[in-house]
């Protein structure tokens, strides 16, 4: 068998001795503290910076961690941790709304449902976990394209010379329709939607938040229309209450300060 690759037990010790104290550390810092080579750490250092696990400070010249590795951290917890920390307060909501739950998380351009709970009566209904849900007619998904930058270019890619996909008379059809969809969903902090992946189906969603803020993923309930929306196609208000109190009680379990 084929031993370790030297380079990359220098680049993951190089990883772990920025996520320590400060997180920001000089070229000779971090020579010194390996034991190798200026010119060594030089090389590698900039290979961890192309590929964006690696921040360098114009103003010093330090070292930090980039985003592309706290994004890698972030996956981990939406598989790991997101749902076991919504089971809870997924149920509750269930109970308060009287309507089904769903949290989903971003995947190659879709809304993976990673958590489901049935509405609180005796309908016959079907578990959802493991469903790909179209992001630009759900709640859930207007709220992964509002805050996730990667989730809104896997969307643009997909659909780069031509219209999104249309369910039914309401869906959003244009990049331009769903640009404005997406201001409102920021500015008021939650997601509707109303007749667009369905008709007859309604939902509202908020997003979930981890440590620094980030998304990570989104919470909602869905039901029919006339149970969730007033005739003018608008959630009610307790509704919606139920829905941000509820994501906003799993983003802070997630260690997310107050936004």
């Amino acid at each position: 068998m084929p031993g370790p690759v030297q380079s990359i037990e220098r680049a993951a010790a190089i990883l772990r001795l920025l996520a320590q104290g400060s997180g920001r550390l000089g070229l000779t810092e971090i020579a010194n503290s390996l034991g190798l080579a200026r010119g060594t750490a030089h090389g590698i250092l900039r290979t961890l910076q192309l590929v964006g696990f690696v921040e360098q400070d114009e103003a010093t010249g330090k070292y930090q961690l980039g985003a592309a590795l706290l994004h890698l951290g972030t996956s981990y917890l939406d598989v790991n941790e997101l749902r076991s920390r919504a089971i809870n307060w997924a149920d509750a909501l269930a109970a308060r709304s009287g309507e089904a739950v769903r949290i989903g998380t971003h995947l190659q351009g879709k809304v993976l449902v990673v958590h489901h709970v049935f509405r609180p009566d005796d309908s016959l209904q079907t578990l959802d976990v493991g469903m790909l849900l179209p992001m630009h007619a759900t709640a859930i998904g207007k709220v992964l394209l509002a805050y996730d930058a990667n989730a809104a270019a896997a969307l643009h890619d997909a659909v780069q010379d031509g219209e999104l996909e249309q369910f039914t008379r309401r869906t959003v059809r244009t990049h331009r329709e769903m640009s404005r969809a997406l201001t409102t969903v920021r500015e008021h902090g939650w997601a509707s939607d109303f007749d667009e992946a369905g008709m007859g189906e309604a939902g509202v969603a908020a997003p979930i938040r981890g440590y620094g803020g980030l998304v990570v993923g989104a919470m909602g309930i869905s039901g029919a229309t006339e149970r969730i929306c007033d005739p003018g196609g608008r959630p009610r208000p307790d509704l919606v209450a139920y829905v941000r109190d509820a994501a906003r009680a799993v983003s802070r379990d997630l260690g997310a300060s107050r936004w």
